[in-house]
């Protein structure tokens, strides 16, 4: 079973802790990560793109000229594609992209992105993280204890507002709970902070 330091809110290692090897100790499928990202980068696509067709654009109600005799090809609407000022042929309308993998797939990808944080010695584990009031500072003085300068992905148990409110004006710093984390998320931040608590429910919902 891997095992990482465990660290106070001040940045002292207080001693270590065991992972679940079937959730932080698995070999990182690549595959499965790629198609988790896709899969939720499309979802965050809002789809609103729209382009009128040749039913929907101004004008073209009078047939620009006879159909025969004039020697021009013949002409229905001066609002066809072909004429300037026209409808789109085919154009994109309002839609969803988002789309569903397996419940296993996603599984094994969330696994993936955690076990691939281990192996990069890439996470850390806090033995609790709350703050009596929203403060930036604060949070500023805890990942400067951690040593922490890139981008971070902040993991409690259950939403800490004051947690929240304190890193939400920190550039590159997520404050999500166990529920709601990710495999984007967890790619997208160079160094993974999770409460000994979070660690916890994420094992056993993933176990």
């Amino acid at each position: 079973m891997p095992k990482v330091a465990l660290f106070n809110q001040s940045g002292a290692q207080v001693g270590e802790i065991e992972l679940s090897a079937s959730v932080f100790g698995i070999a990182p499928n690549e595959h499965v990560l790629f198609e988790a990202v896709v899969m939720q980068r499309a979802s965050l696509r809002q789809g609103t793109h729209k382009t009128k067709i040749r039913s929907e654009v101004a004008g073209g109600g009078r047939k620009p000229w006879k159909q025969k005799g004039t020697g021009r090809a013949r002409q229905g609407s001066i609002r066809s594609p072909q004429w300037r000022g026209g409808g789109t042929v085919f154009g994109p309308v309002p839609r969803s992209y988002s789309y569903k993998l397996p419940k296993k797939v996603r599984r094994l990808a969330i696994k993936s992105a955690l076990s691939s944080k281990v192996l990069e010695e890439n996470i850390l584990v806090l033995e609790s993280l709350a703050f009596e009031a929203p403060k930036t500072k604060d949070f500023k003085n805890l990942l400067k204890g951690l040593s922490v300068e890139k981008k971070a992905l902040i993991v409690t148990a259950d939403l800490e507002e004051n947690v929240a409110l304190s890193a939400r004006n920190i550039p590159g710093v997520t404050v999500v709970t166990a529920d709601g984390i990710n495999v984007l998320d967890v790619l997208n931040h160079d160094k993974l902070i999770m409460t000994k608590a979070a660690v916890e429910k994420v094992e056993e919902v993933l176990v």
